[in-house]
């Protein structure tokens, strides 16, 4: 199950794309955490800090105690992250505010371990869902699904009914949408009449 970090923040009262910025040169990531009967607070988070938390994170679906100064301990959801498009550096951090029973949607990365024995005659896998997207409540948040592919033959395909999910974790599409299939090198391809 995912780990619950935790990350300082401050109230921010400044606000316009020129503050924001100023904030971002003094080291500083804006954002805002809102949620279901709380009201929307802007913050301030070191971005040095929320960098070093993101690159030790398997993905960007991570449960923070979100420490507000002056307000105290507050659990929060990385809702999204708004990233430069250039720099790729984060420019603005959404939190959602939930309690244990609130219910949340993330996106999971799905790992594919071993050799399928299609692979093993020769077949070539193909891995068509990277990150899953699954509901249920923080407590129950994997990091990641691991799947066993080892008995995957020539032609065979893994749906996401077959993923074993963890307890309490539900995928939001259908269980008969296949993950990853074992395929036959060049299938498909027709050959062209010599000339």
């Amino acid at each position: 199950m995912a780990t619950k970090q935790t990350l300082k923040a401050a109230p921010r009262a400044r606000t316009g794309s020129g503050r924001l910025n100023q904030m971002r040169k003094e080291g500083w990531l804006p954002s805002v955490i809102y949620g279901r009967n709380t009201e929307n607070v802007n913050l301030k988070v070191d971005a040095k800090t929320f960098a070093e938390l993101l690159a030790h994170s398997t993905s960007d679906n991570i449960l923070i105690n979100l420490d507000v100064e002056g307000q105290g301990v507050r659990l929060a959801f990385l809702q999204s992250i708004q990233h430069d498009a250039i720099s790729g550096a984060a420019l603005h951090a959404d939190f959602l505010a939930i309690d244990e029973k609130t219910e949340i949607t993330a996106h999971i990365p799905v790992h594919l371990n071993g050799e399928p024995a299609g692979v093993k005659a020769g077949g070539v896998v193909e891995q068509y869902i990277h990150t899953l997207e699954i509901v249920c409540l923080p407590n129950d948040l994997p990091d990641t699904i691991e799947v066993d592919v080892t008995a995957l033959g020539v032609g065979a395909s893994l749906h996401i009914s077959e993923l074993g999910l963890p307890k309490g974790v539900k995928a939001t599409h259908g269980g008969d949408v296949v993950v990853a299939h074992v395929g036959v090198p060049g299938a498909g391809l027709e050959e062209t009449p010599a000339a």
